[in-house]
């Protein structure tokens, strides 16, 4: 299937490895953006201690060190790059700060850039699992309203 323009979400797990390798063999582009959506350490810290009831102190990051969630998340957007070019994608990096939900950031990505589709891996969760903790690419789907080529883990 062709199309002008494809979103692909990469976090670096092997359900978005999957979901590239399939992408490759099913879909082609005039342009696809490679997207790895990152969220901001002191975001993680305040979220992480909110959900253990610890008290968080206040902490104010160093403007001049770069955040190490960033950092991260361009390597894994590197790796993304690197695996769709392996299976004949030549796809562009994009990272995008996440300031709600990962699903969210992904949506108003690919709203910007107006795709015609967005590619996901899926972890394959089902019953309790499932319900307890919620699918990014399920979210993807429901919130989106764009085509969702989604990938299932290898079972």
């Amino acid at each position: 299937m062709a199309c002008d323009r494809m979103l692909i979400a990469y976090d670096g797990s092997e359900h978005a490895k999957r979901a590239i390798s399939y992408a490759g063999r099913f879909l082609s582009a005039e342009r696809a953006i490679l997207l790895t959506a990152w969220e901001p350490m002191v975001r993680q810290a305040a979220r992480i201690s909110g959900l253990s009831g610890v008290m968080q102190p206040e902490w104010v990051p160093d403007e001049d060190v770069e955040d190490i969630a960033y950092s991260d998340a361009r390597k894994i957007n590197a790796e993304g790059i690197h695996l769709a070019a392996l299976a004949g994608i030549d796809a562009e990096p994009r990272t995008a700060e996440c300031t709600t939900t990962i699903w969210n950031t992904i949506v108003d990505c690919a709203d910007e850039l107006d795709v015609d589709i967005i590619v996901a891996g899926t972890r394959g969760a089902t019953g309790l699992r499932a319900l307890l903790h919620s699918s990014v690419a399920e979210a993807v789907l429901k919130h989106g309203h764009r085509p969702v080529f989604l990938v299932p883990p290898d079972q």
